[in-house]
């Protein structure tokens, strides 16, 4: 063997086989609940039926690390010399447990006619092998409790907890044919066995996650590994196109602007292309099975041919160029990025462009996003949070596609890095400073825009806090200039803003706010284009003055929106009536 194997292996083909636990693995210590995990989980599975059989379907287990012992481990260790052994790197927990329960089915189920089991020899323990073969269940339906030493107490323990776990499904719709089949053919283990010599070493490295074993690791093995290719020499040309593509994808995905576009914030992978395998193996979200894409992957090999291991890679990069042309397409670009961000799956969305041309696909976008603003929007709110952003973001984007001279893009790494906010463009009367110290710096950073001689008179007197909620409402009042108790939570007075900033200058006067968003602007914090706007009063083309946000500023903002989404809005309301007068 001259490369490490990796492949599944169904606990059936485990049982000719012999395995040396070495004295670095801790003993055993594998809880009741985790035993009695794993059997509700084998019982739970269910295979396809017979007619899809031809699919194979498992339940899969993780890793089990091997190496074969040379023969001085086998002579040092008193180990049968004529047998091949396996000493275990990682994984003896699982394993033990895979052996205490196939005795379990030897000793309770099979009578007289019993099947070979797993040999098991702990380096520790001399004796463990005549220890383990001799656990039985006695005659009260009980199993005696090893106290001779920690590991056998907890071994029996879990032998224990075996036979109470059959009890209680002893009159439950259980029965024993059945598990017995799931257990030994529909269950698996991935197998890695290293040719590494230092054993030490990989268990060391394994430990601290420095070999990871993650669902990419082992698909790449499926394709990269030729000791699974039965001696195919000319497999190899094929392994290192498909080694220089496997990197390539790799690479375009650590691209944040590439990943935040068909990703939500909370998908953090360290190796990107395993997103690609999990959707391609339509893995739900709620899977307890850490191995479910690995399984999917090496159900399409059966015999590591050219043709199969062409006609797999060939599905992956199929799929991927999909989203790279999705990415390249400036439109399509915005509206799947648009949809990602309000919780649509990019499966759900490539589902929509089979059998359909682009002009097709794009319509399809388009109804999607109309789903997500069928909103009134003279009653939009800043209670309708939900509404409000969806609008907003939407208005952000199409802002931008409407240009159609530009290449800017919306930045959705940026968006979904940070938190955002929906924010009044005036301020609010009800969010005055708390603390005296913040009250002051308002009114400092206020009175530069203030120029009302009675208001500013008024800001000297200031000593209590009464006195300041009056002056902060009379000062709010002068830059509104409108009855902003009615006009201030619609959505012509909101954008959208980075939490961060909008934190930064909370109950700011829309000056203030103006001149914070310049200063961001320019040390290059995001700042969405419609957000920008609204600060560089772009939507009023009377501009007289940029110290106020009043009713000309609004109309002009609120239009602006109506007008560039309006692909995507049903009738409002408004219009009707205004035909109608």
């Amino acid at each position: 063997m001259n490369e490490n194997i990796l492949t599944t292996t169904p606990i059936s083909s485990l049982i000719e086989r012999n395995f040396f636990i070495p004295s670095y693995q801790r003993g055993y210590r594998w809880t009741e609940q985790q035993v009695k995990d794993l059997l509700n989980d084998i019982t739970n599975f269910s295979p396809l039926p017979v007619e899809k059989k031809e699919e194979k379907t498992w339940y899969c287990l993780q890793p089990i690390v091997v190496k074969e012992c040379d023969s001085d481990i086998k002579k040092e260790n008193y180990l049968d010399q004529s047998k091949t052994w396996y000493e275990v790197i990682d994984g003896q927990q699982r394993l033990t447990t895979i052996y205490l329960i196939g005795h379990y089915i030897n000793e309770m189920w099979r009578g007289e006619d019993k099947d070979s089991e797993i040999q098991l020899n702990y380096q520790t323990r001399e004796e463990s092998t005549s220890f383990l073969t001799n656990l039985k269940r006695n005659a009260i339906k009980d199993v005696d409790v090893n106290t001779i030493n920690i590991d056998y107490f907890h071994i029996s323990e879990a032998y224990k907890t075996i036979n109470d776990w059959v009890i209680n499904k002893e009159n439950s719709r259980f029965t024993k044919d059945n598990f017995i089949d799931k257990f030994f053919n529909h269950t698996k283990v991935i197998w890695y066995e290293s040719i590494e010599k230092d054993t030490i070493s990989i268990f060391t490295r394994l430990n601290s996650g420095k070999i990871p074993l993650t669902n990419a690791e082992l698909i790449k093995a499926l394709f990269l590994n030729s000791s699974n290719f039965k001696g195919h020499e000319e497999v190899q040309l094929k392994q290192l196109e498909i080694a220089s593509e496997w990197d390539r994808i790799e690479y375009t995905l650590q691209n944040d602007s590439f990943w935040y576009f068909i990703n939500e914030s909370k998908n953090e992978l360290d190796t990107r292309i395993e997103f690609i395998f999990n959707l391609m193996a339509n893995k739900p979200e709620e899977n307890d099975n850490d191995y479910f894409t690995f399984d999917h992957f090496n159900n399409k090999f059966a015999t590591f041919t050219r043709d199969e291991i062409t006609n797999n890679w060939a599905e992956i990069t199929t799929y991927f160029q999909t989203l790279e042309e999705w990415f390249a397409d400036r439109e399509l670009f915005h509206k799947i990025g648009y949809l990602i961000s309000f919780g649509d799956k990019i499966n759900t969305i490539k589902s929509l462009s089979i059998d359909c041309t682009k002009k097709e696909f794009k319509k399809k976008l388009d109804n999607k996003i109309k789903d997500k603003v069928s909103v009134q929007l003279s009653k939009l709110n800043y209670k309708n949070a939900s509404e409000v952003r969806r609008v907003l973001l939407l208005h952000n984007i199409q802002t931008l596609l409407n240009n159609k001279f530009e290449d800017s893009r919306f930045p959705f790494d940026r968006y979904k890095k940070q938190n955002w906010d929906i924010e009044h463009i005036n301020s609010v009367a009800e969010e005055m400073p708390k603390s005296e110290k913040h009250q002051q710096d308002w009114l400092t950073e206020t009175m530069e825009f203030l120029d009302d001689n009675k208001l500013l008179k008024e800001k000297s007197k200031v000593y209590n806090k009464d006195e300041f909620e009056q002056l902060f409402k009379d000062i709010i009042a002068y830059f509104d200039k409108q009855d902003y108790e009615d006009e201030t939570n619609y959505i012509s007075n909101l954008v959208l803003l980075d939490s961060k900033t909008n934190r930064g200058y909370k109950n700011a006067v829309y000056p203030v706010k103006r001149k914070t968003i310049i200063s961001k602007d320019k040390s290059g914090t995001f700042i969405p284009i419609c957000t920008k706007n609204v600060f560089m009063k772009f939507y009023n083309r009377k501009v007289s003055q940029m110290t106020f946000w009043g009713e000309e500023d609004r109309n002009g903002y609120y239009d602006d929106i109506k007008t560039v989404i309006s692909n995507y809005l049903p009738i409002q309301i408004e219009d009707i009536n205004h035909d109608k007068q």
